[in-house]
C-alpha cells in the first residue's frame, strides 16, 4: 500500500491498524539536538485517546506511546524517530456482522474495489485510530517549531447547529471542555445537541478552525508547494474531513477586490497588513500573518439507526451497526488538525533553509 508517508524533509511514516496489535510511526528528517521526551508526546495522545466524556466511543485505551529510536540522552539524534502505541482494546467480535457488506459512509466498499481484500474490525486501515501516529510524529514538529517561536492552537468552532461566540472566546478551556469549544455557553448547548443525536441513534458533524502564529514571511512556493495547497492536503488527509478554508475562505467568492484585499502598511519597520482575509498566505507563500484555516468534518458515520446497504455478493440488505462509536469525532480530531497543521509547517520551514544562497552561507560560514 503506497500512501503512508507525508512530508518532503520532516517526514512521517505512519503504519498498522485499528484492531492490531499495535499503531505507530515513524519520523524521518528531525534535526539532531532538540530536547524531547515521551511525556511531551503523550500529552497530544491524550488529547486524542478515546473514552474520556460522554461524547467519546466507550472504547478504552492508555495510548501511551513507545519511544523505540532517535532519542538519546533527552535528545534527538537526528536518526529516524520510531514509536509505537499498542492496541489494548480491541473488540473484533463486534464486527463480525459487517465482514461481508458495505458501511454507509464508510471506506469499506472503496477499499473492497481496490484491494479486493480488506480488514473490516473497525474499518483497519482506514480507522480514524490511524491518527494516533499522525499524532505522535506531530507532537514532535510542535515540539521543533515551539523553538522558532511558532505556536499552533486548534479548537472546535462548531458542531451540528451550535457555533461558538467569538466575544466569549477563551483560549485557556479548550482543553477542558469536551466538545473542544473556547466558550463555555457554546460547548454546554453543543453537549444537549449531542445527547439529542445519541437519543435519536444519530451523530454530528462541525467545523474545526486552526490557528498558526509566528510564521515568518517566505514559507511555501508559488506552484505546485503552495504552503494553502500542501495544508489543505495535510488536512484533507484525514479521514472525516471533506472540506478545507483557508483565510475567510468561501466567503471570498462573493466580494469585490476592493472589500478583500487586506492593505499593507508600516510598522516598527516592518511589513504588516492591516486585514487578514488572506488567511496569513499570498500567492502560496507565507506572509508573517497568522495563518488561519478551518476543517469541516462529517458526521460519525456509524450510527445505529438501520440504513440501507449492499453485501459482497451484490444482494440489498438492511444494517444497524454495532460496537463503540464517537456519537462526534470533532473534539478528537482537534488535537489531529493541529498536529497535521504543524508538520506542514515544520517541513516547509526546513525546505525553505535552501531558498537563499545567504542562508547557505550562514550554515557553512562562508
Amino acid at each position: 500500500m503506497a500512501g503512508s508517508t507525508y512530508g518532503k524533509i520532516f517526514q512521517i511514516s505512519t503504519w498498522g491498524e485499528s484492531h492490531g496489535a499495535a499503531l505507530g510511526v515513524v519520523v524521518d528528517g528531525c534535526p539532531a539536538g532538540l530536547l524531547l521526551s515521551a511525556d511531551e508526546i503523550q500529552v497530544y495522545l491524550d488529547r486524542r485517546k478515546p473514552g474520556q466524556s460522554k461524547i467519546t466511543t466507550n472504547r478504552r485505551e492508555a495510548d501511551q506511546v513507545e519511544l523505540l529510536s532517535g532519542i538519546f540522552e533527552g535528545r534527538t539524534t537526528g536518526t529516524p524517530i520510531s514509536m509505537m502505541i499498542r492496541n489494548t482494546s480491541q473488540r473484533s467480535a463486534d464486527y463480525g456482522e459487517i465482514a461481508n457488506c458495505y458501511r454507509p459512509g464508510h471506506a469499506d466498499y472503496t477499499f473492497d474495489a481496490k484491494y479486493g481484500f480488506r480488514d473490516y474490525r473497525g474499518g483497519g486501515r482506514s480507522s480514524g485510530r490511524e491518527t494516533a501516529g499522525r499524532v505522535a510524529g506531530g507532537a514532535i514538529a510542535v515540539r521543533l517549531l515551539q523553538e522558532f517561536g511558532i505556536r499552533v492552537t486548534a479548537y472546535t468552532l462548531s458542531i451540528g447547529p451550535v457555533k461558538i461566540d467569538r466575544d466569549k472566546f477563551d483560549p485557556s478551556v479548550i482543553l477542558t471542555t469536551p466538545t473542544g469549544m473556547p466558550d463555555l455557553d457554546a460547548s454546554a448547548m453543543a453537549e444537549a445537541y449531542l445527547a439529542d443525536c445519541m437519543r435519536n441513534y444519530d451523530s454530528a458533524g462541525g467545523i474545526i478552525e486552526c490557528v498558526i502564529e509566528g510564521v515568518p514571511a517566505g514559507l511555501g512556493d508559488p506552484v505546485f508547494e503552495k504552503l494553502d495547497a500542501n495544508l489543505s492536503k495535510a488536512i484533507m488527509s484525514i479521514g472525516a474531513v471533506k472540506a478545507v478554508e483557508i483565510g475567510d475562505g468561501i466567503e471570498v467568492s462573493v466580494r469585490q477586490g476592493s472589500q478583500n484585499n487586506d492593505p499593507f502598511r508600516m510598522k516598527d519597520g516592518k511589513v504588516i497588513k492591516t486585514t487578514n482575509h488572506a488567511g496569513g498566505i499570498l500567492g502560496g507563500i507565507s506572509d508573517a500573518s497568522s495563518i488561519i484555516l478551518r476543517a469541516h468534518v462529517k458526521p460519525t458515520p456509524s450510527i445505529f439507526s438501520a440504513q440501507q446497504t449492499v453485501n459482497r455478493q451484490g444482494e440489498d440488505m438492511e444494517l444497524s451497526i454495532k460496537g463503540r462509536h464517537d456519537p462526534v469525532i470533532v473534539p478528537r480530531a482537534v488535537v489531529v488538525v493541529e498536529c497535521m497543521a504543524a508538520l506542514t509547517i515544520a517541513d516547509a520551514l526546513l525546505l525553505n533553509a535552501s531558498a537563499k544562497l545567504d542562508n547557505l552561507k550562514k550554515i557553512y560560514g562562508r
